[in-house]
């Protein structure tokens, strides 16, 4: 497999990330340190939980975070990220706090434009 072969992978790979509308909020999450399955839903507000086991999955296929299960009752299982999960949360970081910091101008945007398509012929 030549190099440009396996580009259309690696750029599937890092959309997946990036596009995906959870990932980037548990990585944020787990920037923090460890945490179990119910801390992560708890502190993902909205999602589902089999959304989270979804992306949770998918993440630790991409080698974002890895997955440690204490053989203890009732069982415990915890998510950490990996150095790759750091370097990502690293560089996301930035556009995590434009986001937050543009929502407000955001919502005024979506309701002007609203606002100008209901009265648009």
């Amino acid at each position: 497999m030549s190099a440009t072969d396996d580009e259309p992978a690696r750029r599937t790979g890092c959309r997946s990330i990036i596009e995906d509308k959870w990932a980037l909020r548990i990585v944020s999450t787990l920037g923090t340190g460890p945490r179990r399955f119910t801390e992560l839903k708890r502190a993902t507000d909205g999602i589902s939980q089999r959304m989270l086991t979804v992306t949770l999955r998918s993440l630790e296929r991409d080698g974002i975070l890895t997955r440690t299960v204490y053989n203890v009752m009732p069982p415990n299982v915890s998510y950490r990220l990996t150095p790759m999960g750091t370097a990502l949360l690293e560089a996301a970081t930035p556009l995590l706090a434009w986001t937050t910091d543009a929502l407000p101008l955001i919502d005024a945007a979506r309701a002007e434009y609203d606002a100008r398509s209901r009265t648009a012929p």
